[in-house]
């Protein structure tokens, strides 16, 4: 899942380009466990619709308190891809591609996980709400290293 979100020509190559110290596989690491969550949480929206409201909240809380890192990690992977590409006009191809890419595997990792055994999808998405408030969802704790890293790049 990690590299599949991003596997296009563009992303690719930045990547190979970044690669000095892990950067690219870095940088692609985070930010998929950050669409990973968002899937998770469109996945139990759907599963357990009178849940909803618990989900929304708490998704909100997590993104509240990681609104500062996503911006970050959406401006590092916009730099990457932007050296990757000749020209603007490349770039907002390149982008396009990214963005198609990152919805189409939140849809996949959503389906995948409305396939799992009711009785595991309903104990997931129970949990999820105090899961998203906790430290197992902290991308700052559970991504620290790569996170060291990828901020020492740019």
């Amino acid at each position: 899942m990690v590299c599949a979100a991003l596997a296009c020509a563009a992303i690719e190559r930045a990547a190979s380009a970044a690669e000095e110290n892990g950067y690219g596989s870095q940088l692609v690491k985070v930010y998929n466990a950050y669409q990973a969550i968002r899937a998770h949480k469109d996945a139990c929206d759907e599963a357990l619709p009178n849940s909803r409201g618990v989900t929304e909240k708490s998704y909100a809380t997590w993104r509240t308190r990681h609104a500062k890192l996503i911006t970050e990690l959406d401006e590092h992977l916009a730099r990457m891809i932007r050296g990757a590409s000749k020209d603007d006009k490349e770039y907002a191809r390149n982008i396009g591609k990214i963005e198609g890419r990152l919805l189409k595997q939140r849809q996949d990792t959503k389906q995948a996980l409305l396939t799992q055994p009711r009785l595991e999808l309903n104990e997931l998405c129970k949990s999820l709400p105090e899961l998203l408030l906790g430290k197992e969802s902290d991308l700052e704790i559970m991504y620290a290293k790569e996170l060291k890293s990828i901020r020492t790049r740019h």
